[in-house]
């Protein structure tokens, strides 16, 4: 198959004296460059597209043009106008309207997918204001977007991946154990770790629970495919209504497997060990050492009254509840824990000190 080169200039520039400023090029004439070429290809393939689409799939036959036009299509280097023109349906087949723009099937919306990747990436991090001008400084984008662009952009891409979560059900991994025992050795062990806190609202009177946590794969057996990987989360305990679907499906995105070995820690709490329920076969569940030390330190504190009171049965109770508090940290620590902590579990027993 023969190709045909086309060119097109997309940028002239001179320079009038050699200095550090004007080594190389300025980021005025990088985005020019990047712009020109950005229109130039993505011409060239609009005009490919329709070139392909004109021809009736059915029986060959030439569509019939109605009028012409153009779309304006948002992407990462800067708006190109691309042709949009209007055809009329091949009386081959029957269609429930007259004409169509071939366009609209191909493009799937006005911004492209690695434009809206930026915006919704970095809108989880900074101010939409700022997004907006972060990319306006980095990127030949154009003047229109602003904060409102960002944040509804952002709002139609999380009501689309709300709707292709899949429904919150009790028992969220399917199979049985001679199932399970059947798969490949999964990956390294992995640690989810949980954590709740209440954060006043600005609207409403009252504060509300706002859950936040991190994933963490210890390690990947074929690290040449696939890198270990951590992932966050987060989600508002009393608003959203699928956690434990979106949970499951974070730990599915890093590999998770029914017979791979998961370890959730938490303060105990019972908005986090609800939502740890069921969701993995094989999973253990454990209170992280620092609120278990937070508890501890509060009994302590309250045996002070009991010290002021009754002296001697005080100290008593002291002792005793440091010794608790070394006998869990040596415990966790000696050899052969991780087998004492699996043969509980497997005979049903929790582990938890909680």
């Amino acid at each position: 198959m023969s190709t045909i080169e086309q060119t097109q200039q997309v940028l002239e520039f001179e320079r009038q004296e050699l200095a550090m400023e004007t080594l190389g090029l300025s980021m005025l004439e990088g985005k020019a460059l990047l712009h020109g070429a950005q229109e130039f290809v993505s011409d060239q393939q609009a005009a490919e597209f329709l070139k392909q689409s004109r021809s009736c799939q059915h029986c060959g036959k030439r569509r019939r043009a109605k009028e012409n036009g153009s779309i304006s299509v948002n992407t990462i280097y800067g708006k190109v106008q691309l042709p949009n023109p209007r055809w009329r349906h091949c009386s081959c087949q029957p269609s429930q309207t007259i004409s169509f723009r071939p366009l609209q099937s191909w493009l799937m919306g006005q911004t492209s997918p690695e434009l809206l990747f930026l915006e919704n990436k970095w809108a989880s991090l900074i101010p939409y204001g700022g997004v907006a001008r972060l990319l306006s400084e980095v990127l030949p984008i154009h003047d229109t977007l602003n904060a409102v662009t960002i944040r509804n952009q952002l709002m139609k891409t999380a009501a689309r991946m709300e709707t292709e979560l899949g429904e919150e059900k009790p028992v969220l991994f399917e199979g049985t154990e001679d199932d399970w025992e059947q798969q490949p050795t999964p990956d390294g062990p992995m640690t989810v770790g949980f954590d709740g806190g209440y954060v006043r609202s600005a609207h409403k009177i009252g504060f509300f629970e706002v859950i936040a946590g991190k994933s963490v794969l210890e390690f990947n057996r074929n690290e040449e495919i696939q890198k270990p990987s951590s992932k966050c989360f987060s989600f508002v305990q009393t608003f959203d209504e699928k956690p434990r679907r979106r949970l499951w499906e974070l730990l599915k995105s890093q590999g998770m497997a029914e017979n791979q070995q998961v370890v959730f820690l938490s303060d105990g709490g019972d908005t986090v060990r609800n939502l740890q329920e069921y969701i993995h076969p094989n999973s253990e569940h454990w209170i992280d050492w620092f609120h278990i030390t937070m508890r501890i330190t509060v009994l302590l504190q309250q045996v002070k009254g009991l010290e002021a009171e009754q002296p001697e049965l005080g100290k008593e109770v002291t002792k005793e509840i440091t010794s608790i508090k070394y006998y869990l940290w040596a415990w966790q620590h000696l050899p052969g824990t991780a087998e004492i902590r699996r043969n509980t579990h497997e005979v049903g027993i929790s582990p938890d000190p909680h």
